[in-house]
């Protein structure tokens, strides 16, 4: 299992280098985010552990040029910066977890382990979740309704995934934030109707049977008509 780490504090790197060594993972340092675009573009690590404060090119950037290049290798953003806001940027670049600074080894570790066994699991399985004539395909990160093809970012594509796994079952805001986002649900924050509604213009505007729907004062669902 070998990881790319982009990180500009030696420390930190010190630190993170020699606990994954401990734990049987082979390692691989950039200390500035070009480097770390150029060694991420070899595409053979198993997972990609990632500050957001980084020289030349920032955490965020990076991993949205990483996911541009189709490189769908797991990333793990690991930074100070540690608002519900900062958390929502990090996965809108494409990020597929988030642990903030200071941390325990044991949790990042756990994390890794959680993150590289459903990589591996995504690779080895083939998956499609089909509702309707709404098609998720896992392998390829892919939507289409009938022989249209629906343009998702990853966040968009996750809470997607969450409502067809869950068809039929309303799912609360809080409980999609929870399971989708891994931050405790504020009701200041509106970020769980938002993306429903790219959902809906995305999946049901050009179509008369709609498949999003609303509980009121309960959550969303997804079911056919």
């Amino acid at each position: 299992m070998k990881i790319l780490l982009v990180e500009d504090e030696p420390q930190v790197v010190e630190f993170i280098r020699k606990g994954l060594s401990e734990n049987g993972y082979e390692s691989e340092v950039a200390f500035d985010g070009q480097i770390g675009e150029v060694l991420a573009s070899k595409g053979d690590f198993d997972l990609i552990i990632l500050d957001v404060i980084l020289p030349v090119i920032n955490g965020y950037d990076l991993c949205r040029r990483i996911r541009g290049k189709d490189i769908q290798i797991p990333v793990l953003m690991l930074t100070a910066l540690g608002t519900t806001e900062d958390k929502l940027s990090g996965f809108d670049a494409g990020a597929d977890d988030y642990l903030v600074k200071p941390f325990e080894f044991a949790e990042l570790l756990a994390r890794i382990k959680a993150l590289t066994k459903r990589s591996s699991g995504l690779i080895q399985t083939s998956r499609q979740i089909k509702i309707a004539d709404l098609t998720l395909d896992f392998n390829r990160k892919s939507a289409t309704r009938g022989d249209k093809s629906i343009e998702l970012t990853g966040k968009e594509f996750e809470l997607l995934e969450f409502l067809m796994i869950n068809k039929g079952r309303v799912v609360s805001r809080a409980e999609i934030a929870e399971k989708v986002w891994d931050i405790t649900f504020d009701t200041g924050t509106n970020v769980v109707d938002v993306y429903i509604s790219i959902l809906r213009k995305k999946i049901d505007k050009d179509y008369e049977q709609k498949l999003i729907h609303t509980r009121v004062g309960l959550g969303y669902y997804i079911d056919e008509p």
